[in-house]
């Protein structure tokens, strides 16, 4: 079952489902905006070492990260991370389909498919996919929308991965 605005309140009303900090403005139709924070992390073009999923890597020769931005343009046809300014908190029965805000893809943006597991709790970081041109973005708008599925009952192996409790842009991590 996907969460209608009534059923998103009555969650967030109960603590159930946690997100901060929340404006009001975004709890949609069926879904919750979030907004971009201020860290961004573009995936660098023309980098000859291959990154070593099983190996020592140093994941930041890959990236450049820019951080408590006013702005940020995302080049054409480019790669970036960015993260959201909203912490989210995700019960063991709620998991959440993320998809780019409708105005974002008809820039030409994109997003590969991003699901948040049932019992997460961080920032979210994701992948943005550039458009055919340049396009400067800021933190605290809207861009993402989070639509919530209830699971027919409570997982009993809730997200408890590398990556909880992340903050900011957090780059890949690959375990040895």
């Amino acid at each position: 079952m996907i969460l209608s605005d009534v059923d998103l309140k009555r969650y967030l009303d109960t603590g159930r489902l946690q997100i901060s900090p929340l404006n009001e403005e975004s709890i949609r139709e069926n879904g919750l905006d979030l907004r971009f924070g201020r860290e961004f992390a573009m995936m660098k073009n023309g980098v000859e070492q291959p990154f070593d999923i099983r190996g020592a890597n140093d994941v930041g020769q890959y990236f450049e990260v820019s951080s408590e931005v006013s702005d940020f343009v995302i080049p054409p046809h480019s790669r970036c991370l960015a993260h959201t300014l909203e912490t989210v908190k995700l019960p063991k029965d709620l998991m959440g389909f993320c998809e780019l805000r409708s105005s974002y893809a008809r820039l030409g943006f994109s997003i590969p498919p991003t699901i948040i597991d049932a019992g997460f709790e961080g920032q979210l970081t994701i992948e943005l996919i550039g458009s055919a041109f340049p396009v400067k973005v800021y933190p605290h708008d809207r861009f993402l929308h989070l639509v919530f599925g209830e699971l027919t009952c409570p997982t009993v192996k809730p997200y408890t991965g590398k990556y909880q409790s992340q903050t900011g842009v957090q780059l890949p991590i690959f375990k040895k």
